[in-house]
């Protein structure tokens, strides 16, 4: 079916769907000269000749004032034309021609009003259209819909939010488009999309989506430098850091290259990682499926907990029609992704849902919509995850962060103070540029922290790249998963605030390290806790301070807490079968010498116990007690005497 023939058919399709049962002619008007020069409009019009069109329909009006068919055409060639004011005013003309000719005019008016910030005129013409006994219920439901965001509109705009965006400079804007911001965990790399024109090979000129990379250097970000090893003559966009900035997320839109090539797309838009090499990534790889379909996979955020992958996917409703939802993934032990599946309908619309980002708290989600109540267009809205682990009822950000048009790629700093989004803006450096403002309190994710550092060999100091495990001790549950960068050995991993934490850093080959981190306080990320990880190679002799071995003051009996570094204990020498290890137990010298000599003692056998419990043989265990006799710091403070209250295990064979 031709182009020319749809306009026409969309329009008398929603007409007829509405004309009065007892109709008998083909037209409002009996003027035979109107209904002519109208004919000649839907000509003109199905042409895409709408000056013409328009010509025609205004000698139809003044041929029969009272022919409502014209002035529904001519609403419909203004709203083509984006001319919102002028289809507004046609429409109006039509109601007070004969009002209930075509109820659709209600609803057509009153989703323009609403585009318009015209609220309170669109609730009352929607409110009309409603009524209609024979109004689809399709359309109905919409106008419901956008009647709620009426009344919310009206609400938000008396009671408005903190917001005063300041433009990121020169340093990250430019005379380009930019948009879609990232930012590692540590707040002091800034990754984000930048539209370029670039001459392709053929000598001609087209737009090209790179990225570019800034870091912070005494507070203030660095001239944004091109990503070289990522970017191609294609688009790449959308972009996620891992909280470690050691793996990008992105999307790629019909690269041109062979089938079998990593960077080929299965479908229009497909999802690509890229893992970091000492200060640059490398090659970038297809994710391939389940996570990349035939359909439109984009807007990627990757969770702090190294597990999590969130990304939009474009799919089609129970009714056929086309929307974006919000989807997860993720990935296991074994580099397996699994099947993603779509956010549940407290976040997931009929309608679109798009830019989502999760926090680095793991509990806080953005994202934008519209198909929740809003401002008009596309809104931004929070979410936060409930003790169950399912996402509560979203939040709007509120009026003048959401406006009647499209907001969105909204990212928030780890720290949770600064939101940065994209506008075009008036006072810009030239089209989209990138902008930060302070999130109002009620906005904010929870309190994160993180900590950071390097993994070298303790002995040749060389840089390692070590598995890190990082473990709610109050669960048992790893709550993140990451790997240290193998040029240099950096990492960060993220905490938040208000838990206890286990921390576990191990490598074939090497002792694993053992820590934990007391952040029932709340602590922020700009006071990150600073470690580097010494691993100790394997062999005799070499020592294990189990840092996450508890028991309570003056008894013997394992906590709870402990079976974490336990197991981890039971998974090394499982896997590490030559090695035989002593488990002593350490007391600071609170008490006598006696009774912490017979403490340690049973400390310690404790431990082993467990193991061999756990399969571990006890022929490849013993345990000794040393009371008080070794410490490791000064007996003279509370945070010394701490330190000397340990369990550790020492390599005494490897068979």
């Amino acid at each position: 079916m031709g182009a020319s023939n749809i306009r026409s058919i969309i329009f008398f399709l929603l007409m007829l769907l509405f004309l009065p049962a007892t109709a008998q002619k083909k037209y409002s008007s009996k003027d035979a000269r109107a209904i002519r020069l109208f004919e000649s409009a839907i000509s003109n019009y199905n042409a895409h000749e709408d000056e013409r069109a328009l010509q025609a329909i205004e000698e139809a009006v003044k041929a029969d004032p009272n022919f409502v068919e014209p002035y529904l055409l001519r609403a419909n060639i203004y709203t083509d034309n984006r001319l919102s004011e002028k289809a507004i005013a046609a429409y109006k003309q039509a109601l007070s021609v004969n009002p209930d000719f075509f109820p659709n005019t209600y609803y057509s008016l009153g989703k323009l009003e609403f585009l318009s910030q015209q609220y309170d005129s669109s609730y009352v013409h929607l409110e009309k259209f409603v009524s209609y006994p024979a109004a689809s219920a399709s359309f109905k439901s919409t106008a419901q819909r956008i009647m709620a965001s009426c009344r919310f509109a009206e609400q938000s705009m008396q009671h408005p939010v903190p917001f005063f965006p300041v433009n990121m400079g020169v340093n990250i804007n430019s005379s380009e488009q930019e948009y879609f911001p990232a930012i590692t965990a540590d707040g002091n790399t800034f990754l984000f999309t930048r539209r370029i024109k670039a001459t392709l090979p053929s000598g001609k000129v087209s737009d090209q989506e790179d990225f570019y990379i800034s870091k912070k250097v005494n507070g203030q970000w660095s001239p944004a430098q091109p990503v070289l090893e990522i970017n191609t003559t294609g688009n790449e966009g959308a972009p996620t850091l891992s909280a470690d900035g050691q793996y990008l997320f992105f999307t790629a839109c019909e690269e041109l290259f062979s089938e079998n090539d990593a960077r080929a797309t299965k479908g229009s838009c497909d999802l690509f990682i890229a893992k970091k090499l000492g200060d640059k990534f490398n090659a970038p790889r297809n994710l391939e499926e389940p996570i990349n379909t035939g359909a439109w996979e984009s807007q990627p955020s990757f969770s702090s907990d190294g597990r999590t992958l969130y990304f939009v996917r474009a799919v089609k409703s129970a009714d056929g029609k086309k929307q974006r939802d919000i989807f997860v993934t993720h990935i296991d032990d074994y580099s397996n992704w699994s099947v993603p599946q779509p956010l549940s309908s407290t976040i997931n619309t009929p309608f679109d849902e798009t830019s989502v980002f999760i926090h680095p708290d793991d509990q806080t989600l953005y994202f934008s919509s519209d198909g929740h109540p809003g401002m008009g267009g596309q809104d931004i809205f929070v979410s936060r995850r409930k003790p169950t682990g399912e996402w509560g009822e979203p939040v709007n950000l509120g009026y003048p962060i959401n406006t009647y048009n499209d907001e969105n790629s909204l990212l928030v700093s780890p720290d949770g103070m600064i939101g940065y989004f994209a506008s075009d803006r008036s006072g810009g450096k030239g089209g989209l540029d990138l902008y930060q403002f302070e999130l109002d309190a009620s906005l904010r994710p929870r309190i994160v922290t993180y900590m950071k550092g390097k993994v070298y060999d303790g002995d040749t100091k060389k840089p390692l790249s070590a598995n890190f495990e990082l473990i709610d001790l109050a669960t048992n549950k790893p709550v993140v998963n990451a790997t240290s960068n193998p040029g240099n050995g950096e990492f960060i991993v993220c905490l938040p605030a208000g838990k206890s934490y286990a921390l576990n850093v191990s490598k074939d080959g090497y002792l694993f390290y053992s820590e934990n981190f007391e952040l029932k306080d709340s602590k922020s990320s700009s006071d990150p806790v600073i470690r580097d990880v010494p691993l100790k190679p394997i062999k005799v002799g070499e020592t294990v301070v189990l840092k996450n071995i508890f028991f309570d003051f003056n008894k013997f009996d394992l906590k709870d807490e402990s079976k974490t570094e336990l197991n981890k204990v039971v998974a090394f020498l499982t896997k590490n079968p030559k090695i035989n290890i002593e488990i002593g137990g350490h007391t600071d010298n609170v008490g006598g010498k006696t009774y912490n000599q017979q403490l340690s003692e049973k400390r310690s056998k404790a431990v082993m116990d467990y193991l061999i419990g756990h399969g571990i043989a006890a022929s490849r265990l013993s345990n000794k007690g040393y009371g008080d006799t070794a410490p490791m710091a000064d007996n003279a403070s509370e945070s010394g005497r701490a330190q000397n209250r340990r369990t550790e295990f020492k390599i005494i064979a490897v068979n």
